[in-house]
């Protein structure tokens, strides 16, 4: 291919010619003319090209590029190269680009990029979601201005990111957000949030947890230890039957925090899984006769306890957690149903092939607003009766982990004033016929 240095020097070449040999035919004149017309006409047909650059250069990216002839088709084709491979490196550039955004919806956590004005440049949905704001709309826009908060307001201007601010929404009543700036390339920022609203209720969880241990142990611990004391005060002038009264009323708070302990131990066994459940054929009908005799006993006759006869067919798990659980529901039926009333324990096996343990009372029931949080450790309709029964606090904790370990569900049907019902459902995976 020809090149403009090689075209220039032929075409001048040509046009000395030109004008020697009109200076020899013609006369001086007529050879000044021709070296004039091949001047223009040179001059011409490149103005012809630069013009077709210009207006190519102002077409939009990927504009083919014009065709030529000599050596500005080199050039052409030189500037089609060029233009091929900025194309190819803008296409690379996108991609990466949608690759990141595609990366960044994906976080778990907000992200929030802002210019040095803390303006908007782009946000996931994720940030949408938790500041309440919408890409479309807010884009270019101070966030500041979007989001008005002052404690978020004063910490993006002070300009200290070392420490998140926890910052309470008020866009979303009850969510806790921990907002980060890191800066970044000039001046610019990433604003990143995160939902701590499930650790915090966590942590108040602990708080409200330790407080309710430390409140039930020192209940029955004030109790043995005034006893104790009135006991080795007068212990030569207290009548022994009045000794007897004060060592059994100890005794029952030494038992009752024997009870709150020995749930403690095996709520934290089920929920960090350090029990290894010995799963086995479980006979329902020997396992229910064994939660009836123990919910007799904690009866001592005040209701009358009946069981379905006869329970057929087996249990595939633990038979000291599927006791366990099946004892908690029966004793807090026993000590939420007054003197005189009646509880019914009954299992069946559903068409599906799933099994329903169920314990139904005609006790003093539940109201609608408690029963999603029953089973809370320590939660407590009224605490002043579930403690005279005798109760931990932690007995439906301990079913709903239990049922959780053999894929069962707790299903509770109860109306104030009339009773109860709780069951459990058993997957048919873990039921058979016999």
């Amino acid at each position: 291919m020809i090149t403009v240095r090689q075209e220039a020097l032929l075409y001048f070449a040509l046009l000395v010619l030109t004008a020697l040999l009109a200076w020899a035919f013609a006369g001086p004149l007529w050879g000044f003319v021709a070296a004039l017309a091949g001047l223009l006409l040179f001059t011409g047909h490149h103005l012809f090209y630069v013009a077709r650059l210009v207006r190519w250069l102002g077409q939009p990216a990927g504009t083919p590029v014009p065709a030529a002839i000599g050596a500005w088709e080199g050039v052409f084709a030189a500037l089609h190269r060029r233009s091929r491979r900025a194309a190819e490196r803008h296409a690379e550039l996108a991609a990466a680009l949608e690759r990141f955004r595609r990366a960044a919806q994906a976080l778990p956590d907000g992200v929030v990029v802002l210019d040095k004005n803390h303006a908007i440049e782009w946000l996931n949905a994720t940030a949408e979601g938790h500041l309440g704001l919408n890409l479309a709309k807010d884009c270019g826009y101070p966030v500041t201005n979007l989001v008005r908060e002052p404690d978020f307001v004063r910490y993006l201007e002070g300009r200290q990111y070392a420490e998140p601010l926890i910052l309470h929404s008020g866009r979303n009543s009850g969510r806790t957000l921990a907002l980060q700036v890191v800066p970044y390339g000039e001046e610019q920022k990433l604003l990143m949030s995160r939902d701590i609203s499930p650790l915090e209720k966590l942590e108040t969880m602990r708080r409200d947890f330790v407080a309710n241990v430390s409140h039930e142990l020192k209940t029955p611990l004030t109790v043995v230890g005034g006893f104790l004391e009135t006991l080795l005060d007068g212990l030569g002038d207290i009548p022994p039957e009045d000794a007897e009264r004060y060592l059994g009323l100890a005794r029952e708070q030494a038992l009752r925090m024997q009870r709150l302990i020995d749930d403690l131990l095996t709520l934290s066994a089920l929920e960090t899984g350090s029990l290894a459940a010995t799963e086995e054929r479980v006979a329902v009908a020997e396992l229910l006769a064994e939660v009836a005799d123990e919910a007799r006993a904690l009866s001592a006759g005040r209701q009358q306890i009946m069981l379905t006869e006869p329970p057929q067919g087996f249990l595939l798990g633990s038979r000291a957690e599927l006791q366990s659980a099946f004892a908690n529901l029966a004793s807090n039926a026993v000590r939420y149903t007054p003197a005189g009333g009646s509880i019914n324990i009954s299992w069946k096996i559903c068409p599906d092939g799933s099994g329903i343990f169920s314990v139904r009372d005609n006790g003093i029931g539940v109201e609608a607003q408690h029963i999603p949080r029953l089973t809370e450790r320590f939660y407590r309709v009224d605490r002043g009766r579930s403690r005279e029964s005798g109760g931990t606090g932690l007995g439906l904790a301990i079913v709903k982990h239990v049922l959780t370990r053999h894929q069962a569900t707790l299903e509770i049907e109860s109306q104030a004033g009339q009773g109860s019902c709780f069951s459990a459902r058993f997957p048919p995976q873990r039921v058979s016929a016999g």
